[in-house]
């Protein structure tokens, strides 16, 4: 007995499956990954997509999870996009956040004279406004690990965090 899982295709979204290559593009861009697991299958349904096992082993249905989940998130992404909304906080020194190129620089944080800096990964995007940061981008893993990069290079160290609350903190994930 094969337990599936159905992934549904929606309008204006193209799913290529290429041996152990998925590959998803719509309106936002082209995301392409490899999904590949002992005893798994991946295949396209006319507009479905269809992730099998043969197996009742809880390896296998922990991945078929796993593999519905990075599908979805590949369709939403293409589809719609990711955008995490960050707003600047400080009350003793003003931070001055920069991006250049693959980093964000957060200068005079807690008033050190070394900036600290967090890479952005894949194709994110980081806009500055003032106080607030909006990271977006087409993948999600690359988007909320750039926003956890950001977040991990304001954390507070020898210092009380109930006193300096300063930091880059997340808002709102769209």
């Amino acid at each position: 007995m094969e337990t599936k899982r159905t992934i549904g295709i929606p309008e204006g979204v193209n799913v290529t499956i290429d041996k152990m290559d998925v590959s998803v593009s719509g309106p936002q861009g082209q995301l392409k990954r490899e999904l590949w697991y002992p005893g798994i299958t991946i295949k396209k349904v006319d507009s479905e997509v269809v992730v099998g096992t043969e197996e009742k082993r809880r390896e296998q249905l922990a991945m078929l999870g796993t593999f519905e989940s990075h599908l979805k998130n590949m369709i939403a992404g293409v589809s719609k996009g990711y955008e995490y909304e960050m707003k600047v906080v400080y009350s003793h020194f003003p931070i001055q956040l920069k991006a250049e190129g693959k980093q964000v620089i957060i200068g005079n944080f807690l008033g050190e004279k070394k900036a600290r800096k967090a890479n952005i990964l894949g194709d994110t995007r980081v806009t500055i406004k003032g106080d607030q940061v909006v990271v977006s981008g087409i993948n999600k893993e690359d988007v909320g690990q750039t926003a956890a990069n950001i977040r991990t290079a304001t954390k507070i160290k020898r210092f009380d965090p109930r006193v300096f609350q300063d930091g880059v903190y997340l808002v709102e994930r769209r």
